[in-house]
C-alpha cells in the first residue's frame, strides 16, 4: 500500500471509530437587582453527561415548549431569584408561583434524577433543587461554595463559565433565612 493510501485509510478509520466531539450549549441569564440590570451568567450545560437534565433547563432558557400544564409559559424568563443564602447558593426557577413552591419542567411537572456523576465541588456550581429523590421539575441553584453534603442528592447539570461576579452581587442580597434584601430576576435568558 503506498503511502498516501496508507494516510487515507488510518484517517477514514479514525473518523469511523472516533465519537463526535459535541460541544455543551450554554445559556445566558440576564439578572435584574432591584429593577436595574445587574449583567449576565454564562453557563454551560453539561448534556454530555446529563443530557435530559440539561436539555430541561436550555428549553426552559428559550421558552421554544409553549405553554405548560399549569397554564404558564414553559420560561425563566422573568422569574425570581425567591431564595438567597449567603455563603450556600442562589436558588430559581419557580416561573409558576414565584416563592419556590411551584415551577414544571418540559416533560410534565417532575422528572426523575439522571445521574449523580457531578458533584457540588466549588463556586459556580449549576444543580436542581428538588423535594426528594425524583422530584426535579423547573427549579434550580448556583452554589457560591463547595456544598459537597448535597452531592447524591441533587443532579449538577452545569457551570457558571462567565458572570461570577454577578453570583456575588446577587448573594449580597441574600440572607441567613433565604429571604432577599431587595427582588433579584431572572429577566431574560437564552441559549447561546
Amino acid at each position: 500500500m503506498s503511502k498516501p493510501s496508507l494516510y487515507l485509510t488510518t484517517v477514514l478509520l479514525a473518523a469511523m471509530t472516533t465519537p463526535a466531539l459535541a460541544d455543551n450549549p450554554k445559556v445566558a441569564l440576564d439578572v435584574t437587582i432591584g429593577g436595574e440590570p445587574a449583567g449576565t451568567i454564562t453557563i454551560e450545560l453539561f448534556a454530555d453527561v446529563v443530557p435530559k437534565t440539561a436539555e430541561n433547563f436550555r428549553a426552559l432558557c428559550t421558552g421554544e415548549k409553549g405553554m405548560g400544564k399549569s397554564g404558564k409559559p414553559l420560561t425563566y424568563a422573568g422569574s425570581p431569584f425567591h431564595r438567597i443564602i449567603p455563603g450556600f447558593m442562589i436558588q430559581g426557577g419557580d416561573f409558576t408561583r414565584g416563592n419556590g413552591t411551584g415551577g414544571e419542567s418540559i416533560y410534565g411537572e417532575k422528572f426523575a434524577d439522571e445521574n449523580f456523576e457531578l458533584k457540588h465541588t466549588e463556586a459556580g456550581m449549576l444543580s436542581m433543587a428538588n423535594a426528594g429523590p425524583n422530584t426535579n421539575g423547573s427549579q434550580f441553584f448556583i452554589t457560591v461554595d463547595a456544598t459537597p453534603w448535597l452531592d447524591g442528592k441533587h443532579v449538577v447539570f452545569g457551570k457558571v463559565v462567565e458572570g461570577m461576579d454577578v453570583v456575588e452581587a446577587m448573594e449580597a442580597q441574600g440572607s441567613r433565612s433565604g429571604g432577599t434584601k431587595t427582588e433579584v430576576v431572572l429577566s431574560d435568558c437564552r441559549a447561546l
